[in-house]
């Protein structure tokens, strides 16, 4: 049995997507609201979680909507302000009787979503729906009774909730109809037209009531229940807005005094007299209420009674007409909770009575398929058809209930379903489907172990019986055979040994024929459905058995008596098998071998290989007398049958080797011996290339690796030695880079011959230890090298120029560097760095540097020091600082010369400068503008008057320059 149903995992995938739309649509709605009301203060918000985190419009929009004032709002920018200026909103809204229940300031500046949310709905519900009161209802009750009323008398309309009654769209447009009938022409509107109706009351709402588009069309109609909170929020707007049109313009009062007329029967006119009447009645009644200073107060109190009359008439009616709706929608809820009770109650009896039956047949089937079906059925109503069915009996229950409380405090009659349909009635139809249950599943899977038994065993009987018959097939013809009378001795034996053979797999034979006869008893026992089936496959078993006894006994005697005929032909058979199979499996290795591919890299390899062919050549005489002592053995055989007229129409019982196969392979092998020679001379020629190729390589490469080697050295040692001034080193060096420069077509020379050893496959030489790859980087090395020695060699003579230093001081400094470079790298440790300053008399443990020539007890300290005892640790760590900014650990020799060019060439100092200015003014703690013009070339003068700030000492004249702090400016102690 099957019934449509719905997987859990599509329902809870559906409800996710469904609660995510939701939200959207919520969040989309409260912007509208909020912006609504935000637009009267000139401003709005986009993000409805992010533009309420500091407080600010959330304030506004609290002053907005309760026409008060909050608190001062804070403006910084910082978390503790934003939670500030929400504290003050929530406080504001919790002082007007709203409870907040976890909604906290902290979660509304952090953005939650869900929070924020809740808040708004919170606002909405006290400041736009909470003071709406109708007949003594409020908040949602009141505007729920409010659109009933109003939407009343319009057809298709039904208002009973704030979700589906408002999907077709129909509810709107007769609220805007009941109020502003020349907006919308209602008669012109479809129920199945949702779409149209939606957009039309939303746009009309937005155009003419001023009221904000808040929800979407197509999220209303694409879902099944729309979110009840957004409809509340945007028909409150309606409620608001048409609550508030009795406080409408003079014109639109006149309209009405006009319309109340035709109501009440003052004068009658068509709709067009009607409306031209009401546009000249506005006309002259507003032009002669503004013309007129004190307008004619009876002609005044005329109309007002015409209103009074009119609209305290239609509110009797109103009133009237309202209450008997209220009774008549109360009742017919009433009726169609009862139809609905009937209904379900009904179907579920319907579908017990249907189940019942189903589970009480107790009828086994044949097949464990069928057998199984049915118990995935049983499952699939336990877990798919039933469980609804509980929660319709259940739900059935409940509205019961339900009808019976309203109907009780409705003061109706209790409701008395039909016969067969109380509660009562379903209770004891369930509990005859709960013990029609009963017993079900033990009983479906007590009879699947049966039926798995059964085919079990029915399935070993066939698996049995088939493999018996496949083994007896064709053995009673071979045993009624006379092919022994025809047969060689070789044959008979060979006949005999495999009747013998066949007598032991008979014997064997006898266990599974009795396997099967005690299984086709046990399924008879069991009461097997095709027993009838079973029983005659197990006769003809049985009966072909004792067959197969007979005439195995009859053909052994038959066979022994032939057996001793052709013991001769035998013997010579063996023979022949005996010397034919080694010779058979040699001649196959041979091709083999003969056949295979071989793969060499080296001459060495190849000559193995032709080495091993002539070893196999030298075996063929030998081969060729063995393959003739066969065929003799094979010719004796056929002078023997010749001779006796035996009939030899058999083969050889012991082989299936013949003197053709043997004949065939040999000169096969034949064959392929000349072909293994020419394939062999081939590989040795292309392996000599590959020699060649290799030696060609090896022989420059050996030559340019060591070459590089040595101009490697060569260059370490010229950057160490001291030969000369830097000019000569540096033209040296260039001579020097020439000379390797043009050695680069020896290297292109050498790319050449790897590109032919690539192009030939060849992997490996042995001849040299030096790759191209190798060569590459050398050559890269060297390159680099002879390049930066020779920068360093410029930089030298650029140091020594603008700091001043003689060629003896270089000399010394490289000296004393090369001397602790002990592994000729070019770069010095710490540890060899300190101990080189201290070979230059550098004191370390000090700030400044002496050179007595005398050795003090600073100079002694130093001096222990260098031979292993401490030394100025931050002394030590400033100096390394500047010859090693990157901390590297290492000295190059460029850094250990601009250090010491810094350390001991002449500078100029403050002091100095300031003492030469002094001279120049005369001993004067100043100086005037005409003493520097008069001692300095006009250009210096002029740069130095510019600069001067005037001296403020208390022996200052006019036109004193300060140049003290001119002095210390320009060594960067102080400010130009």
């Amino acid at each position: 049995m099957t019934e449509p149903h719905t997987s859990q995992h599509t329902t809870v995938k559906q409800t996710e997507l469904e609660l995510t739309h939701d939200f959207c649509v919520m969040a989309w709605t409260f912007t509208a609201w909020c912006n609504s009301h935000l637009r009267k203060a000139g401003t709005q918000i986009e993000n409805i979680e992010e533009d309420f985190r500091d407080g600010l419009k959330l304030m506004l929009l609290l002053e907005v909507i309760s026409g008060e004032r909050l608190a001062k709002p804070e403006r910084g920018k910082m978390r503790v302000h934003k939670i500030s200026n929400v504290n003050k909103a929530l406080d504001f809204i919790a002082s007007k009787g709203v409870k907040l229940v976890s909604i906290g300031a902290e979660e509304i500046v952090d953005g939650n979503a869900k929070m924020t949310l809740g808040m708004i709905w919170t606002i909405i519900l006290r400041f736009a729906i909470q003071d709406i009161s109708v007949e003594e209802t409020s908040a949602k009750e009141g505007l729920l009774l409010w659109c009933q009323r109003k939407t009343a008398p319009y057809k298709n309309v039904n208002i009973q909730n704030f979700h589906i009654s408002w999907k077709d769209g129909l509810g709107f447009c007769a609220l805007i109809h009941r109020h502003r009938p020349e907006l919308i022409d209602y008669g012109k509107l479809r129920k199945d037209d949702p779409m149209t109706n939606l957009n039309t009351a939303f746009d009309v709402a937005e155009k003419y009531l001023d009221i904000p588009k808040m929800l979407d069309a197509e999220d209303i109609v694409g879902t099944a229940r729309p979110d009840e909170k957004a409809i509340m929020t945007y028909v409150s707007s309606f409620y608001h807005a048409f609550s508030g049109a009795q406080k409408g313009s003079l014109s639109f009062t006149f309209r009405m005094v006009h319309a109340t007329k035709c109501m009440m029967g003052l004068h009658y006119c068509s709709q067009r007299q009607c409306a031209q009447v009401c546009l000249q009645s506005t006309s002259l009644l507003e032009h002669y209420i503004i013309s007129t200073l004190r307008p004619d107060e009876k002609a005044v109190m005329t109309y007002v009674s015409c209103y009074y009359h009119a609209f305290s008439g239609k509110q009797k009616a109103e009133t009237a007409a309202n209450r008997i709706c209220k009774v008549l929608a109360v009742n017919q809820e009433n009726e169609q909770l009862m139809e609905d009770y009937e209904k379900l109650a009904s179907d579920l009896l319907e579908w017990i009575r249907r189940t019942i039956p189903w589970l009480e047949n107790r009828m086994p089937e044949n097949t464990m398929q069928a057998m199984q079906q049915k118990l995935e059925d049983f499952r699939d109503y336990r877990r798919l058809h039933k469980p609804p069915k509980v929660q319709e009996k259940c739900q059935l229950e409940i509205n019961f209930n339900t009808l019976q409380t309203k109907l009780r405090l409705s003061n109706r009659p209790a409701f008395m379903p039909s016969e067969g349909k109380m509660v009562s009635d379903i209770n004891n139809a369930w509990g005859n489907l709960e013990g029609a249950e009963k017993g079900y599943e033990e009983w479906l899977l007590n009879e699947i172990r049966r039926l798995e038994r059964l085919d079990h065993l029915a399935e070993k009987f066939r698996q049995k019986a088939a493999i018996h018959e496949a083994w007896t097939e064709g053995k009673e013809d071979m045993l009624q055979k006379r092919d022994y009378e025809t047969a060689s001795l070789s044959e008979i034996k060979a006949l005999l040994k495999k009747h013998e053979a066949f007598e032991s797999d008979l014997a064997a034979h006898q266990d599974r024929v009795e396997q099967i006869a005690a299984i086709a008893q046990e399924l008879n026992e069991l009461d097997y459905y095709d027993s009838p089936s079973v029983n005659a496959r197990c006769q003809r078993i049985c009966d072909q058995w004792d067959a197969l006894g007979a005439m195995t006994q009859k053909r052994s005697e038959a066979l022994q008596r032939t057996e001793k005929l052709l013991e001769t032909i035998d013997q010579l058979y063996l023979e022949f098998a005996k010397r034919a199979a080694p010779f058979n499996n040699w001649m196959e290795g041979a091709m083999e071998d003969l056949q295979d591919t071989f793969i060499v890299h080296t001459i060495e390899e190849i000559q193995g290989l032709s080495t091993a062919h002539e070893q196999f050549k030298a075996t063929l005489p030998e081969a060729d007398k063995e393959r003739q002592a066969i065929l003799g053995i094979h010719n004796e055989i056929a002078k023997i049958v010749q001779t006796y007229h035996v009939n030899m129409a058999g083969t050889n019982p012991y082989t299936t080797i013949n003197p053709q196969e043997i004949n065939a392979k040999w000169d096969k092998v034949r064959q392929l011996v000349p072909q293994r020679d020419q394939a062999l001379i081939e590989e040795h020629a292309r392996q000599q290339n590959n020699e060649r190729l290799r030696r060609q390589f090896a022989n420059q490469a050996n030559v340019i690796g060591p070459w590089i080697q040595t101009k490697m050295e060569e260059i370490g040692r010229i950057s160490i030695e001291m030969h000369g001034t830097l000019e000569d080193q540096l033209t040296h060096l260039r001579q020097y880079e020439k000379s390797i420069v043009n050695y680069k077509p020896k290297i292109d020379q050498l790319e050449g011959d790897h590109q032919l050893i690539q192009e030939a496959l060849i992997f490996d030489n042995k001849h040299t230890n030096y790759t191209m790859e190798h060569i590459r980087v050398g050559w890269e090395q060297l390159l680099t090298t002879i390049a930066r020695t020779i920068n360093e060699i410029e930089n030298q003579i650029l140091t020594r120029d603008a700091k001043g230093i003689t060629q003896e001081q270089l000399n010394e400094f490289r000296a004393s560097f090369n001397h602790f470079d002990r592994d000729h790298s070019g770069t010095l440790g710490a540890e060899e760095f300190k101990a080189c300053l201290i070979s230059l008399g550098y004191d370390i443990a000090n700030d400044a540097q002496k050179r007595t020539g005398v050795m003090d007890a600073e100079d002694f300290k130093t001096c222990l020091i260098s031979i292993g005892y401490n030394l100025g640790d931050n002394e030590f760590s400033r100096i390394m600082s500047i010859v090693d900014p990157n901390r590297m650990g290492i000295v190059t020799f460029q850094a250990f010369i601009d250090f010491m060019s810094r350390e001991t060439a002449d500078t100029d100092t403050a002091d100095q400068v300031m003492a030469s200015f002094k001279v120049l003014a005369g001993d004067k703690n100043y100086i005037l503008a005409d003493e520097l013009r008069r001692e300095l070339p006009p250009d210096q003068a002029d740069y130095c008057i510019a600069r001067m700030a005037p001296y403020t000492g208390p022996d200052s004249v006019p036109g004193a320059l300060d140049y003290m702090s001119f002095s210390t400016a320009l060594y960067g102690e102080s400010d130009l």
